[in-house]
């Protein structure tokens, strides 16, 4: 009986421990797995040919339109307006040399018909100490063979005469001068823009009477930023003058002028950081004839201003620059390398690199994520490169083509004999 209890229990333990070993035994004769590499195909990139050109840099800025001469007319003689000019109102034009505004003269007639009286007195008076000096030289070389003194000649008395006749002719002259001052005649050509008289009114002599401003020709100041002020002519500091387009919307339409960059103010503006440039545009007002609108005084324009210095950069779109001012760039091996380049200027659109990246360099112009020197990549039109295994693979299979092939070809042979 206990025999039999021992066989009973003891047999689950057997069954157990055999399936322990069975399983060791299978464990430890398993192979592993085949491992296949994995080849990473390169990444495909698109990469055009940069070469250098010369480019001619646009620099824009903007200003408004402001009078080459601004000048305010004043009264250099006191007097009653007694006429004003048909165009001496605001807004009217005028030429060179114009009378605008007439004072009353009659008071400076009497002075200039005193002044020539008091001159002809003089000059009367002169004729006459020069006849009584040639007497008394006469009377002395009558009685005396001595050399006659100055005083005996009466020639101190002459140089009075001659004096008097000098500040007679000047009183004439400033006489003569106050009149024409009664009249105010245009410095230049151009536009009242002020008027501070009207008829009837008394004007004392320093008195503000008007503001012109000249229409012969027109300026626009330019700020000029520290960075684009290499790429613009200065009219006083180079050979030539850059031409201008200035831009505006007049009435509706765009207007356009050409005028010429003159000169620049010398100086940066403390708060800004700039330097004003000063465009010079001739006639504005179109008075000498033209098709084109007048460009006013106050008129906001938008300036485009040309660069002739040719400079041989590579121009490259915006986005392929890079932040730490870097470009990718393909190798002959299909590589990734990294480049660094000299930025000259950036626009919205474009890059223009100066030195660092070789001619004819082919640049890589789509994304690359998380690009690294020596990285890998194929162009459009590469063939992928295909791993050994798969090269393998496709041998077997063609060999286990051919063999299939063969044998099909024996039974055919058979069943035909």
């Amino acid at each position: 009986m206990k025999n039999t209890i021992w066989v009973r229990s003891g047999i689950p333990l057997i069954i157990i421990l055999a399936a322990f070993i069975v399983a060791a035994v299978m464990i430890s004769s398993r192979k592993p797995p085949e491992q296949t590499p994995v080849d990473i195909p390169a990444f495909l990139v698109d990469a055009s040919t940069m070469r250098s050109e010369p480019v001619n840099f646009e620099v824009i800025s903007q200003g408004n339109v402001v009078p080459r001469n601004k000048t305010s007319l004043s009264a250099q003689v006191s007097g009653r307006v007694v006429s004003l000019s048909d165009k001496f109102i605001v807004g009217g034009i005028f030429k060179k040399g114009e009378v605008l505004v007439t004072l009353e003269q009659d008071d400076y007639r009497t002075e200039v018909k005193l002044a020539e009286a008091e001159l002809a007195q003089a000059q009367a008076a002169l004729e006459e100490e020069i006849a009584r000096g040639k007497v008394a030289e006469q009377e002395w070389r009558s009685v005396s063979s001595v050399v006659p003194p100055e005083l005996g000649l009466r020639k101190p008395q002459l140089a009075k005469e001659q004096a008097n006749v000098k500040a007679s002719e000047a009183k004439l002259e400033r006489a003569n001068r106050n009149l024409e001052r009664t009249q105010i005649r245009a410095p230049y050509n151009g536009i009242v823009v002020e008027r501070n008289i009207d008829l009837g009114q008394f004007v004392a002599a320093g008195v503000t009477v008007s503001t012109v401003y000249s229409t012969d020709t027109a300026e626009v100041r330019l700020p000029i930023t520290d960075k684009d002020l290499m790429f613009v002519d200065i009219g006083n500091q180079s050979d030539h003058q850059s031409e201008v387009t200035l831009n505006a919307t007049v009435g509706g339409k765009n207007r356009t002028w050409t005028g010429k960059l003159v000169r620049s103010e010398g100086i940066l503006d403390s708060g800004s950081r700039v330097l004003y440039a000063v465009v010079e545009v001739a006639d504005p007002y179109q008075f000498n004839g033209g098709d084109n609108a007048p460009l006013r005084f106050g008129q906001f324009v938008q300036a485009n201003i040309v660069s002739h210095q040719n400079q041989s950069l590579t121009r490259l779109p915006r986005s392929i620059l890079r932040l730490d001012n870097t470009v990718l760039t393909v190798n002959e091996d299909r590589e990734i390398e990294i480049v660094a380049v000299d930025v000259v200027r950036t626009t919205s659109q474009e890059a223009f690199i100066g030195g660092g990246l070789p001619n004819g360099a082919l640049v890589v112009t789509s994304a690359v994520p998380n690009p690294y020197n020596g990285m890998k990549v194929r162009l459009p039109g590469d063939e992928p490169a295909t791993p050994p295994e798969a090269e393998n693979d496709k041998e077997t299979d063609n060999e286990s083509v051919t063999s299939e092939g063969s044998s099909s070809q024996e039974a055919v042979s058979s069943g035909g004999m």
